[in-house]
């Protein structure tokens, strides 16, 4: 069986030594959990035009779009709060013409954390800035100590794309976000939430296929559960397509 070759968006950074210019990187969890699915992930350089995205999109069989740094809050009309990082405009960009170019095409869409937030900008939606402060919970979102802990629940719609994904209604999740969901965009609906309220999962509503998780399923396809492994293992059958 052929593995299908999907893009798989990512970030740069500085590195610590110095004299060394900007790199572009993705987390290897990204990577292993396609690899695991039986994709053939490739990194896109957060440094694309719509054509080069539109490019990439035709030769891949998916797109993925991978957690990181907060989405410019310019892009959805807001001015920033105190506590949103710097905004990385190259990445903005790229990955809002890969939304583009990836609905135009109507291939298949994966997006987590970031990606979620990203998809949910580049479709007319959105962002809390910060939850601590914006929307204060008994439960702590940015759990970013523990990335392979499962440490709040998660109810997903029955009958959604993401519930037949993930085979359940009830699970547990990891959590390494400060940002989420506000205004949701018009062409997506929400399918998972957190005790809190908080959209955990989206998908779109019509014959795109697109699927998105708020929490990280790459760091948890270790796991002795089924559930994250299953969230790639849809997107691969769908990039078989």
């Amino acid at each position: 069986m052929s593995r299908p070759l999907v893009a798989l968006s990512a970030t740069s950074s500085t590195p610590v030594r110095s004299g060394r210019g900007p790199r572009v990187r993705v987390n290897d969890a990204y990577v292993r959990a396609l690899q695991g699915a039986g994709l053939v992930p490739l990194i896109v350089p957060p440094s694309l035009t719509l054509e080069e995205a539109r490019a990439v999109v035709a030769g891949a069989a998916g797109i993925v779009l991978s957690g990181g740094e907060d989405v410019g809050p310019a892009r959805y009309g807001t001015a920033a709060h105190p506590a949103t990082q710097q905004p990385h405009d190259g990445r903005d960009a790229t990955e809002l013409a890969l939304v583009e170019a990836a609905r135009d095409a109507r291939r298949p869409v994966l997006a987590i954390c970031r990606g979620l937030q990203l998809l949910n900008v580049a479709l007319g939606g959105t962002l809390v800035q910060d939850l601590p402060s914006q929307r204060p919970s008994d439960i702590a979102h940015a759990r970013d100590d523990a990335p392979t802990q499962r440490v709040h629940g998660l109810s997903v719609v029955a009958g959604s794309r993401l519930a037949a994904a993930l085979g359940a209604t009830k699970l547990e999740i990891n959590s390494l976000h400060h940002q989420a969901i506000d205004r949701l965009a018009p062409s997506l609906r929400a399918t998972a939430h957190a005790p809190d309220g908080v959209i955990e999962g989206v998908e779109t509503m019509d014959d795109w296929w697109v699927l998105a998780a708020q929490w990280h399923p790459e760091e948890l396809v270790g796991d002795s559960q089924p559930w994250d492994r299953g969230f790639f293992e849809a997107f691969a059958k769908e990039c078989r397509h």
